[in-house]
């Protein structure tokens, strides 16, 4: 596959992939909305609003990509629903259309967070989250819009250069410019943004279809990973303050935990563990 595009090119896992693909020799179209794209050499950049069916569909048309990987997404706001859910879909049928592989990003947060051990792929969804509910959707609209698509769960994203949100939140927690607490009984299996990254990649050259687990080989709790983070960047993690996800006003998902067995069995990208990518890159490293 040599044409690629890249919704959501400007965001944290976007900007990431149009580098990589760039240097794995791909033809890179990538879009953005609402922030100004880098000055990425030997990137194609468009603005594309993915709630227009019509825009994405011309864009597609226009571009005729290989591999489409679609990262564009909103969180939190009134256009969740009709960007990440419904905007999913206009992607997926365009994509279908135009006869390209598509890669989708879902999340674990599509899960209740109720059970004790491990999520796999046959997993149903159960989502009581705004986000999650929304994420949920765009996997039910995608799978019927392209039902060869990957729908890929993935967990906390996490990098260096620049230090992402979640990190950032911790070091300032750690060193009391936000005063919250980060929670003891809320487990992810955060996952490193260059291994996701290239592991998208490689999949894109796969024919797997479906749910697929993208998620760090590590499981920690909120807590032990702002410690980590605080560590990692000479900040006393003493600072944190420690809660419980059980006792907060908001419900949350607890136990998001993936099982990420079949990538590991399907790919030869590791997705490592929070831990070993700490040792690997070193304190200040990125």
């Amino acid at each position: 596959m040599s044409r690629i595009f890249i919704t959501g090119g400007t965001g944290y896992l976007g900007t990431v992939l149009v580098r990589q693909a760039l240097a794995a020799g791909y033809t890179v179209f990538a879009s953005c909305f609402s922030q100004t794209p880098p000055a990425t050499a030997g990137a194609t950049w468009a603005v594309l609003d993915v709630r227009d069916p019509q825009a994405v569909a011309a864009q597609f048309n226009q571009c005729r990509p290989d591999l489409i990987i679609h990262t564009a997404y909103l969180q939190t706001g009134p256009d969740v629903l009709p960007v990440t859910a419904e905007g999913a879909g206009n992607v997926a049928r365009a994509a279908a259309a135009v006869g390209a592989r598509l890669i989708h990003l879902s999340s674990d947060v599509i899960f209740d967070g109720e059970r004790e051990g491990a999520y796999t792929e046959a997993d149903p969804p159960a989502p009581i989250t705004l986000y999650g509910e929304a994420k949920a959707r765009a996997e039910a609209l995608v799978a019927a819009a392209h039902p060869a698509a990957t729908i890929v769960r993935t967990s906390l994203i996490y990098g260096f250069a620049p230090l992402d949100k979640l990190s950032r939140f911790a070091l300032d927690v750690a060193a009391g410019r936000v005063a919250t607490q980060l929670f003891t009984d809320e487990y992810r299996c955060p996952v490193y943004v260059e291994d996701l990254a290239a592991a998208l990649l490689e999949l894109g050259g796969i024919p797997y279809r479906s749910v697929l687990h993208l998620a760090g080989a590590e499981r920690v709790s909120r807590y032990t990973f702002g410690v980590l983070i605080a560590q990692r960047y000479g900040v006393d993690p003493a600072g944190i303050p420690a809660g419980l996800s059980a006792a907060s006003l908001t419900r949350r998902p607890r136990n998001c935990t993936l099982s990420s067995d079949r990538a590991a069995a399907l790919l030869q990208t590791r997705l490592r563990g929070v831990r070993e990518v700490f040792q690997a890159i070193g304190r200040q490293g990125g």
